[in-house]
């Protein structure tokens, strides 16, 4: 309890890990620089003044100094830092050349560590059973930079999420905005990542040029009907006008106008509405420092009133985010503890995928998984038991880790393959998170790629 009271910015590990990003050192694209993107000394889409840039910059780039320096942090902060989610950004790493991406990862796991392995499969290994462990690993890339080398690449990294800079889906727009690939490479890289069993986040753009608000609910719609996109989570990003991008001489040219707040907050409002429930929004805005803003939305905390107008009105919202234990506990909420197990089925990129979710009478959550059926395998591509972290072996005591919730997935994972006749089941597991897996009777696959059971 002593823990708790000390704790400051209590949002950072609600949702029951502690994401901690490495900023990777400035790097042009390879297809030149998107409209919207500006080009000042610093990795790309960032300013020199973004905290994660200061931040990066004050450890030289350096992997392994910013992994030590993010645990020092939460620590001084009072968060457990038992289970990370390493969340690599500042451009497209799998453009990087191969062997210093290799060295990268290798230098987080290190650090995570505590000691230096001679190789990579060697720190993975440590990392199974080390004090901060990856429970999870995320790359963030572009469309069309994700091909079947890549997804091999990342898995024996053990990432188990990707998420891909969509921004829209429009082919004229990605043109206008000089994006460097299409539609149709976001569908390709979508699906190839879904049968490798990964998580998938979309970054999202309202306002980016050649759009408008109708346009935007459009395309956001067709995200979620269409069969070829349905990501497992978004970023919503406004557009805005970045000293240093092109789009700051459309601005004064008067051939742009970012959103204002007011439109931005109806957008999104609706956008929230038609989120479903098996979809996480991870984040609205980005942290851009004012003197980089020449127009756009300010309030980096849009989110916040978005969600203060939405309880007002007691409007319904599906998405995970909203619903979570953990933010229910920190509204001080009442909670109803008699959970059940509901299952939403839809089809996706050539699959069918079943988002299972324990959830009390008032639609909280408590946990979840994903389990995707493919013509020859079944994959849990996630599995979550939220609330705020807990030690590994801490008693959980009125929190909701370690309660027996993710056995209880994995038992309804496990239920709905056999059925299905799958006679193997397969987990994307983070690193650090294996051991658990063991004691569910899971053991790692040949290529120590997976950890999988015989049903």
């Amino acid at each position: 309890m002593q823990e708790e009271c000390k704790m400051r910015k209590p949002t950072k590990t609600i949702s029951g890990v502690a994401p901690l990003a490495v900023m990777l050192p400035p790097r042009k694209c390879d297809h030149g620089t998107c409209l919207y993107c500006p080009s000042l000394n610093a990795p790309q889409s960032y300013t020199p003044e973004s905290p994660a840039v200061i931040r990066a910059r004050e450890c030289n780039y350096n992997p392994s100094k910013q992994v030590k320096a993010r645990l020092k942090s939460f620590k001084a902060m009072g968060h457990p830092t038992d289970k990370i989610e390493l969340i690599i950004m500042g451009g497209t790493f799998l453009s990087y050349p191969r062997e210093f991406q290799f060295d990268f990862i290798k230098k987080c796991y290190d650090a995570l560590n505590s000691r230096t392995s001679k190789t990579l499969n060697e720190a993975k290994k440590t990392n199974e059973k080390a004090k901060h462990r990856c429970t999870a690993l995320c790359i963030e890339t572009r469309p069309d930079v994700c091909t079947d080398k890549h997804i091999e690449d990342m898995l024996e990294w053990g990432a188990t999420r990707v998420e891909l800079g969509v921004q829209a889906i429009d082919d004229k727009i990605y043109k206008k905005v000089n994006r460097g690939h299409t539609v149709q490479n976001v569908i390709d890289a979508t699906e190839r990542l879904k049968k490798a069993g990964f998580k998938i986040g979309y970054h999202i753009m309202p306002g980016i040029p050649g759009t408008n608000p109708k346009k935007d609910i459009k395309m956001f719609k067709k995200i979620f009907s269409s069969k070829d996109f349905q990501p497992d989570q978004i970023k919503v990003y406004p557009c805005q006008v970045l000293k240093g991008a092109g789009i700051e001489n459309l601005y004064y040219g008067g051939e742009y106008i970012p959103y204002t707040k007011s439109q931005a907050t109806e957008l999104i409002i609706q956008m929230l509405k038609l989120t479903p429930r098996y979809c996480r929004v991870m984040r609205i805005m980005r942290e851009i420092p004012p003197s980089y803003l020449i127009a756009g939305i300010k309030n980096i905390d849009l989110r916040k009133d978005i969600e203060e107008v939405i309880r007002k009105k007691k409007t319904k919202i599906k998405e995970i985010r909203f619903r979570e234990i953990g933010f229910a506990l920190r509204d001080k909420r009442k909670i109803n503890l008699e959970l059940k197990l509901r299952t939403t089925k839809y089809k996706a990129s050539g699959g069918t995928e079943f988002f299972i979710e324990a959830i009390n009478k008032d639609n909280i959550l408590f946990g979840l998984l994903r389990l995707r059926l493919d013509k020859k395998t079944a994959t849990v591509r996630e599995l979550h038991v939220y609330g705020p972290t807990l030690k590994l072996n801490e008693k959980a005591n009125n929190a909701w880790q370690h309660k027996g919730l993710g056995k209880l997935l994995m038992k309804e994972a496990e239920e709905i393959a056999k059925k299905k006749n799958y006679k193997n089941l397969r987990i994307i597991s983070g690193i650090g998170v294996r051991e658990y897996y063991k004691k569910l009777r899971y053991k790692l696959d040949k290529q120590k790629i997976y950890v999988e059971k015989t049903l």
